[in-house]
């Protein structure tokens, strides 16, 4: 199924690398104008140029999305660059592993801040010109840690958890206006936070990156593989289509089959 987002303007957080990157080039090439938005102004200077050879429009923001001004900020320049928002991705995201009694605070207020806080900033942000024109597609980047949990995440377990609430209830309070807000929650995919996780897990359970990889990280997925960012980035250009104005407060978990039992 082609999918045609011609007419839309996008907001992608988190767009630098990853997900987020993998997200904004999937819907360029879907043909929406992309404004992509991350604190790292050089990496972002990086992405964009990958997404220049693809028609459609970008542009850069940057912002941390826990900042109410910065994220206000990034509001008038996507608005004044692109017009009214059609689309929010919520791809922010960061990790820090450690066990529940060495957690540093300002660790678990940062994850916190940009993951939960930072997506409710932008929904906030965007939803009311969504609401106003009567459509518009809100997609949450979540994790295969919205739904179980794992030792020495407990930041970006209980981030990931509070974003699928927060979804639930965008998604009420837009659903009769044309506007759907989803989450997709995948296990790992290999992007540059996945690489450093297994170096933190490495570290924590004093074995070898591979077997991480194998003995924690793939255990539970049947399919026994990473999962690709591009596979993300088409399922998020699905949700922003017209073919999935139904699917609403859903999240469409991505784990290779990690949650069959």
């Amino acid at each position: 199924m082609t999918i045609d987002l011609s007419n839309k303007a996008a907001v992608v957080t988190g767009a630098a690398s990853g997900i987020g990157y993998a997200i904004s080039t999937a819907l360029k090439a879907s043909g929406a104008s992309v404004c992509m938005s991350d604190v790292q102004p050089d990496a972002l200077k990086e992405s964009i140029a990958g997404l220049d050879v693809i028609d459609g429009r970008a542009i850069t923001c940057v912002a941390d999305v826990s900042d109410s001004k910065q994220v206000r900020k990034m509001g008038e320049t996507a608005a004044r660059e692109l017009g009214t928002i059609d689309i929010l991705i919520n791809c922010a995201g960061l990790q820090y592993v450690s066990s529940l009694e060495k957690f540093p605070l300002e660790h678990w207020d940062r994850l916190l801040n940009v993951m939960l806080r930072g997506s409710f900033l932008c929904t906030q942000q965007f939803l009311p010109g969504m609401m106003s024109k009567r459509w518009g597609r809100i997609v949450n980047i979540a994790s295969i840690h919205s739904v179980v949990a794992s030792k020495f995440k407990a930041a970006y377990v209980s981030a990931k958890h509070g974003l699928i609430g927060l979804t639930k209830t965008a998604a009420l309070e837009a659903a009769e206006s044309g506007v759907t807000v989803n989450a997709v929650s995948p296990a790992y995919v290999r992007t540059a936070l996945v690489e450093r996780q297994i170096a933190s897990q490495a570290e924590h359970h004093g074995i070898s990156e591979d077997e991480v990889i194998k003995k924690i990280m793939l255990a539970p997925m049947p399919q026994r593989e990473l999962i690709d960012a591009s596979e993300i980035g088409e399922i998020a250009v699905f949700l922003c289509s017209d073919a999935a104005r139904h699917i609403n407060g859903h999240n469409l978990v991505v784990d290779g089959g990690w949650t069959i039992a």
